[in-house]
């Protein structure tokens, strides 16, 4: 009898009660949107922000490869300036230029300089020893350009991206001048 009157209830009444609170629901689902939307954001502002370190770790690259002229200290200064400036970061960062060569009797890159501005130091021969897998193939004593920028992202909403450091390896060859050239003046 109890279950028989419980029965009757719900479906005569309860189950066909349309009547609700809009206040309930958009308190369920407000939160949920509010979530989806700043994850959405956050992945966008990831992506925008790897794709403008990229382009600007390649323009590094190409400024430098135009270079007919020696570079000196004010030169990689500038070109961590143009790398801030055109990834509009306020976060640290961090640009390495170096200038290699490959030699065809030792089969392995040399260094013929490198200087780094920011936190990662400056490369040396046997940090580049071994660099084939990351580099095209050259002629014996082709020189090549290799840019690297780091820089730290911080999301603009905690979604479960966290900090990350964006990293870009760039090489190129120079167009104007066989080498390019560094002075200490």
């Amino acid at each position: 009898m109890f279950f028989s009157k419980l029965k009757s209830t719900l479906k005569n009444g309860f189950l066909k009660d349309e009547k609700g609170a809009v206040a309930i629901e958009a308190m369920i689902m407000i939160p949920a949107i509010l979530l989806v939307l700043a994850s959405i954001f956050t992945l966008y502002d990831a992506f925008r922000q790897h794709t403008m370190h990229q382009k600007a770790a390649y323009t590094i690259g190409d400024m430098v490869s135009r270079e007919t002229m020696s570079i000196d200290n004010d030169y990689i200064d500038g070109a961590q300036g143009v790398f801030k400036t055109l990834t509009r970061s306020s976060q640290e960062s961090s640009v390495r230029i170096s200038i290699l060569y490959y030699d065809e009797a030792t089969k392995t890159f040399k260094l013929d300089w490198s200087k780094s501005r920011g936190d990662h130091q400056a490369l040396t021969d046997s940090d580049v020893t071994n660099w084939s897998d990351r580099l095209p193939v050259l002629v014996d004593q082709e020189r090549i350009i290799v840019v690297e920028t780091y820089a730290d992202y911080v999301p603009p909403f905690n979604t479960g991206l966290g900090t990350r450091e964006i990293s870009n390896f760039i090489f190129t060859r120079p167009r104007y001048a066989p080498q390019v050239t560094w002075t200490d003046s």
